[in-house]
């Protein structure tokens, strides 16, 4: 007979497996239609209450549920990270500053649209705002459909906007009407619509003129002026960022932010780990909160494909650099890698990595990917291999009965926590 006691346990052992499981929802779509993705929808929808107060508590992010949506408010840590860029389908290539501009004005023009429009109608919006914004022109945004790129970007911020959930095909296809042989019909979905932008206070209440000035107020916090304001403050920064970034340095946190860290690291890294699953991956020079099911993530490191391998051969390569004390290295360096890479394994590859010059846009989208994995940094100097690309190199075996020692253990990535 099963006691009362170990009852009990199974129930509350369910409870928690769900709600880890509508966590780990919500991080990875932080906007849940119910008509696209009914069965996380409905858990977060069980689980409401509590999963309010942990988001609110933990990491200062405020979430709304209802009958047919559920959406996460998050704030994002940092305002300069432009490694993350939106992509209308997985295998597209990130969006550009016009397809961002796109989407505003897409978004703009749906606002007063019907509750049914058309992408002719959608596509006539966008060209008419554009015409009558002369700051566009200005800012080197142009669009007029006339070019083969800006069907192309229109047709990925409709993608966008389909998987989004504010817009629902009811007949035509994209292809089509950028090929001039129809037009598509939507439904326009006012209450994903409604949820879409995440701010603190309304733009239009903002009298910054520049694009720094405009995010930074459109997400400012005000914390009081206590000792246990400021402490609230950094834990629920701390906490964002273990959630939304793949690595976390301690040499890109403030003084402040590290000793608190130091101060609280079990705390803050035992509650997220009890109620994500995720676990930490503590070493000296910072932390990273990993996923052991790889479904925690927008960039998949190692992944499938021609790209996917290309960008690991790089990253070993990166990690022997920084293994032998290499600092950064122009991006000529590694278009050179990737040459040598693609000469060695392009039967295994797809067709065009043999096409003259393609080592330069290989070698662009393998760094890329490391940037946006936190395992490299871009800026003036050239490319610079971080600690954790460390975890991608090739060891040296250890032969018995000598004192030698791979030299993974060796790099500084490998220490254990000094802390």
């Amino acid at each position: 007979m099963t006691s009362t006691g170990s009852v009990r346990h199974r129930l509350d052992a369910e409870t928690a497996d769900e709600r880890r499981r509508a966590i780990r929802a919500l991080l990875t779509r932080p906007l849940l239609p119910a008509a696209h993705h009914p069965d996380a929808h409905r858990l977060v929808r069980r689980h409401a209450a509590w999963l309010k107060d942990w988001f609110a508590h933990e990491a200062g992010w405020t979430l709304t549920v209802d009958a047919s949506l559920a959406r996460l408010r998050k704030i994002t840590p940092t305002l300069d990270d432009r490694t993350r860029c939106a992509r209308a389908r997985a295998s597209d290539p990130p969006f550009s500053r016009r397809r961002y501009v796109l989407v505003c004005l897409a978004l703009a023009y749906l606002e007063t649209a019907d509750r049914q429009t058309t992408l002719g109608h959608l596509a006539e919006g966008i060209l008419g705002a554009v015409a009558a914004d002369p700051a566009l022109a200005e800012a080197g945004i142009d669009f007029d459909l006339t070019s083969r790129d800006q069907r192309r970007d229109l047709v990925a911020t409709v993608r966008l906007l389909l998987d989004l959930g504010v817009l629902h095909r009811v007949d035509g296809d994209e292809v089509d009407y950028v090929a001039g042989h129809g037009d598509v019909l939507y439904n326009v979905e006012r209450a994903v619509l409604a949820t879409l932008l995440t701010a603190r206070r309304p733009p239009s209440t903002i009298e910054a003129a520049d694009l720094t000035g405009r995010l930074a107020a459109l997400v400012a916090e005000p914390v009081p002026d206590t000792h246990d304001a400021r402490n609230r403050a950094i834990r629920t920064n701390l906490t964002r960022r273990l959630l939304d970034d793949p690595v976390v340095y301690h040499d890109d946190l403030s003084d402040e932010e590290l000793a608190y860290l130091t101060r609280q690291r079990h705390r803050i890294v035992s509650t997220i780990e009890e109620a994500t699953g995720l676990a930490a991956e503590v070493r000296a020079e910072g932390l990273a909160m990993v996923d052991d099911r790889g479904a925690l993530t927008d960039v998949k490191m190692p992944d499938q494909g021609t790209d996917g391998h290309l960008t690991l051969l790089v990253a070993e390569h990166l990690a022997q650099h920084l293994r032998n004390g290499g600092g950064p290295v122009a991006a000529t360096h590694v278009e050179a890698v990737v040459a040598r890479c693609v000469s060695e394994h392009a039967d295994h590859w797809r067709r065009d990595v043999r096409e003259p010059g393609a080592e330069v846009s290989l070698a662009a989208d393998a760094i890329d990917r490391l940037v946006a994995l936190g395992l490299a940094r871009r800026d003036d100097h050239g490319i610079t291999p971080l600690p954790a690309i460390a975890r991608y190199a090739t060891a040296q075996p250890t032969v018995a009965g000598t004192n030698r020692t791979s030299l993974l253990d060796a790099t500084t990535c490998d220490r254990k926590d000094a802390t």
